[in-house]
């Protein structure tokens, strides 16, 4: 055999392909991947949604709780601040009938404190952003009264003496403007500001099962605007010609004496029993006799009727003249209706200049009004 001669090698064996498709997994299980895919997806855009909404619905329970919250805070110290008012007037009607000026003085410092307390109170209120311009004009009202009451007690003492009555009473009916002022600003820039902030929370005002909003009345009447009413509630005189001269002559007596009061021709008893109709407005008729010596001029003649749930009306009728020991019966009707219930009624026969017994100038009754 020769060298060159070829010899029959082993070929290599052929390589067999894979069936296209080896390898890979199926269709139906990327598709199953997918639609895991997209229920996970979907599962985590529905968790974010529910926190969304969970985080807003707490934000707006927060908010609209922090709303009623503020509401009811000022609501009490409405009423607690027409509380101390109601107090304030009750001490001016008293004070002219006073024989301790300084107990008028001491009372009126305490309800300036009791103003200024509740002054301090709502400054510390936190305010939610809705109501901040409601917590603002609440506050205006709240000085005004704050600064009222401080003058009038300021002003009380000369306001109880002849001499410097003029000024002080003057200086008196500027603060009565001032509660007006705050009653206005309340009702027509606080309140409206609160329940316009509550509905547009959503939240419903008035009725049986809205949020309530509290109303106002510090001042209780507008006749307490002029000086005039105010000296009378006082028993002050504003001028020379009132109450019969500036003072009573050297050596004799000046006053009067209130002997009887009755409605209807019924006198009334200081002991009770006392049953009246409150409709139409009652008219009082206080006997009273000039016990001085001397004639008196412009002498007023008050009723002040203090219910059981502390409000209070007045009225009164000035006599022109009073003769030295003659008695008079004045007729007094109240200015408004009077609610049905329990009361007490003062009738005073207000001081002259120079009178010193001032024992028998009033009485008080109570009444039942029905």
């Amino acid at each position: 055999m020769s060298f060159f001669d070829e010899t029959d090698e082993p070929r290599p064996a052929p390589r067999t392909r894979r069936p296209s498709g080896m390898g890979r997994r199926p269709p139906t299980d990327q598709q199953a991947i997918l639609a895991r895919r997209a229920v996970a997806g979907v599962a985590i855009l529905v968790v974010v949604i529910l926190m969304v909404v969970g985080i807003h619905s707490c934000q707006v329970s927060s908010r609209n709780s922090a709303l009623k919250n503020y509401n009811n805070s000022i609501g009490s110290l409405v009423r607690q601040s027409d509380n101390t008012g109601a107090q304030l007037f009750r001490i001016i009607a008293a004070g002219g009938l006073s024989k301790n000026e300084q107990s008028v003085q001491t009372s009126l410092n305490s309800t300036k404190l009791a103003a200024q307390s509740q002054l301090s109170t709502a400054q510390n209120l936190s305010a939610p952003s809705q109501v901040t311009t409601a917590q603002q004009n609440f506050l205006v009202s709240l000085s005004l009264r704050r600064d009222g009451i401080a003058d009038i007690a300021s002003n009380i003492q000369a306001a109880l003496n002849r001499p410097t009555a003029q000024d002080a009473i003057t200086s008196m009916a500027l603060d009565m403007q001032r509660f007006l002022a705050s009653d206005v600003v309340y009702t027509t820039q606080t309140a409206p500001e609160i329940a316009a902030a509550l509905h547009a929370a959503s939240i419903p005002v008035g009725g049986a099962s809205g949020v309530q909003i509290q109303a106002t009345n510090f001042l209780p009447n507008l006749s307490w605007l002029t000086p005039s009413y105010i000296a009378s509630e006082l028993g002050a005189s504003l001028s020379a010609s009132s109450g019969g001269g500036t003072s009573c002559p050297t050596g004799d007596t000046c006053g009067h004496a209130l002997t009887s009061v009755s409605v209807g021709g019924v006198p009334l008893s200081t002991g009770g029993g006392n049953t009246i109709p409150a409709s139409p407005a009652p008219t009082f008729t206080a006997n009273f006799t000039n016990g001085g010596q001397v004639a008196e001029t412009n002498v007023t003649v008050q009723v002040l009727v203090t219910t059981s749930s502390g409000t209070t009306i007045t009225a009164q009728t000035v006599v022109p003249v009073t003769k030295a020991g003659q008695t008079y019966n004045t007729p007094i009707t109240l200015s408004k209706t009077p609610p049905t219930g329990q009361a007490q009624v003062k009738v005073t026969v207000e001081k002259v200049p120079g009178e010193v017994n001032l024992g028998n100038n009033s009485f008080t009754y109570p009444v039942t009004f029905d």
